[in-house]
């Protein structure tokens, strides 16, 4: 049993407000209540409601006890139990009055008024009764705000979507982004069951099991694509000929390290040596410990250039992206961000790290977005390494979920994001020194030509002008250890992006 606790307003009404109501008891031998009794008896239940009604008011304050919790809700702790806030009046007699025409509930009164309405006379009542009617009015309201980051998901859709962060997930194994509002495949991990099913860099999901993706968020289709071992999801896919085929993918546990180091050939498929080679596929909790493995190993191997792959890279952890490009930058700005006031936050890199020595050439792609865009561009701004590939998603917007009471979970924006020079990254992108664009057969065939370039340029090899036909590529600019930036220190807050492992 629940306990109301209240405190009765300090004036009002005849009597000392401040006192329990007793009501009284009959008097022996009477045959019923008296008419002074009755009176007073409905005096005092009138007394005891106005004054229930101002001490629940002050209960649910936001000052108080409910305030923190919605505080705490709102900081990613406990969800609040209460479902609306209500913000107390100063007019006395008028406050619940005001509640009723003012208060979060009675602004949304009428869609419960619109559902009954289509419940009771909607001339097609199956596709009414099939209807998720609240999610729909979630949806709606986040779609006006044409932010295609800013997302609802369901408990159990985010507790599946979440999983990766910690390196491994039940589902098909597949890296998956949204591309002109359709899901496509970035890449299916090695072994995966999605590469052992026929699942294709460059396919686009159109149906899972049974059900149109259009018009699906990322987050959405990661979260419904995902499910446990050993079930089977139903895949309608365009590959990139054009051809549309049903695959049928039994899910399975995946297990990805963020960072990997993987042996290489050049053009003439020789294997390669005298380069390291790193593939970031996100951002994780682990993501700086294992690099810092991984350098190690390149450092005793007397490598001195490296090449760090985020082709196809999501995102992840904010920290975790500051700290991993933090290895290669000799302190300075990495990150600034702005959110809804126009204040900025600067994501600094303290002096050292690890990879600080190292020459780099990072490869890029259309599917790398946000984590994998600061960290290119910041590498870039700092001189310290050459882009090469194609212009990145550009999704420069910071998301953080906020679990909402039910267990569901509201990824909403909170900033922008701008590289270390200033230039922004939503919509925009980040473009490469070096553009080379790899034909949709082309890593199928082992053509690997972004690749080739990379390790090219680090051998000093690289001439534009006698580079493949398939590149549109530019002179990068001269890259220098020694423009760094140096900047006000600042401590980032985690957060946590959309992830997009299936």
């Amino acid at each position: 049993m629940s306990e109301l606790r209240w405190e009765p307003p300090p004036s009002g009404g005849d009597g000392d407000p401040g006192r329990r109501a007793v009501v009284p008891e009959r008097p022996s031998g009477s045959d019923g209540p008296s008419r002074w009794s009755i009176t007073l008896l409905i005096f005092v239940m009138i007394a005891a409601a106005f004054a229930l009604g101002i001490g629940v008011m002050r209960v649910i304050d936001a000052s108080d006890d409910y305030g923190r919790v919605l505080r705490s809700s709102r900081d990613g702790g406990s969800p609040a139990a209460i479902p609306v806030a209500v913000e107390p009046s100063d007019d006395g007699d008028q406050q619940a009055e005001s509640v009723d025409s003012g208060g979060r509930a009675s602004r949304f009164a009428i869609l419960d008024e619109i559902i009954e309405v289509l419940d009771e006379d909607f001339v097609d009542p199956a596709k009414f009764e099939s209807l998720d009617a609240r999610e729909a009015a979630i949806n709606g309201i986040i779609d006006a705000l044409e932010d295609p980051h800013t997302v609802f998901i369901d408990a159990e859709r985010y507790r599946l979507a979440s999983e990766d962060i910690g390196g491994s997930f039940e589902g098909i194994g597949a890296t998956v982004n949204q591309v002109d509002g359709a899901i496509v495949i970035v890449r299916p991990f090695r072994n995966s069951p999605a590469q052992q099913s026929g699942i294709r860099a460059g396919d686009v999901i159109l149906e899972v099991d049974g059900e149109s993706t259009e018009g699906w968020s990322l987050e959405q289709a990661v979260a419904v694509i995902r499910g446990p071992k050993g079930t089977d999801v139903e895949l309608l896919v365009r590959h990139a000929d054009g051809e549309e085929e049903l695959i049928v993918v039994t899910r399975d546990r995946i297990v990805v390290p963020s960072v990997e180091s993987l042996p290489i050939t050049d053009r003439s498929g020789q294997p390669v040596a005298d380069i390291g080679y790193i593939l970031i596929t996100q951002f994780t909790e682990a993501t700086r410990g294992e690099l810092l493995e991984l350098l190690d190993g390149a450092r005793n191997a007397g490598l001195t250039q490296l090449i760090i792959d985020v082709r196809g890279n999501p995102g992840g952890l904010l920290n975790a992206t500051v700290e991993t490009t933090g290895e290669f930058i000799d302190e300075g700005v990495i990150l600034r961000q702005i959110d809804r006031n126009g204040d900025e936050e600067i994501f600094n890199d303290e002096p050292g790290g690890a990879g600080v020595d190292l020459e780099l050439v990072v490869l890029i792609n259309e599917h790398s977005a946000s984590g994998s865009e600061v960290m290119a561009a910041a590498l870039r701004d700092h001189g310290r390494a050459v882009l090469i590939g194609t212009t990145t998603t550009g999704k420069g917007t910071v998301n953080v979920p906020r679990r909402l009471s039910d267990g569901s979970v509201l990824y909403v924006s909170i900033a922008r994001y701008l590289t270390p020079e200033n230039a922004p990254v939503e919509g925009v992108g980040i473009a490469p020194d070096i553009e080379i664009a790899i034909p949709d057969t082309g890593f199928e065939a082992g053509q690997d030509i972004q690749l080739f370039v990379a390790i090219e340029y680090l051998r000093g090899q690289y001439d534009p002008n006698a580079s493949s036909g398939e590149s549109t590529e530019t002179e990068p600019e001269n890259v220098s250890e020694d423009e760094d930036e140096a900047a006000t220190p600042s401590q980032p807050e985690e957060q946590s992006e959309a992830e997009s492992e299936e």
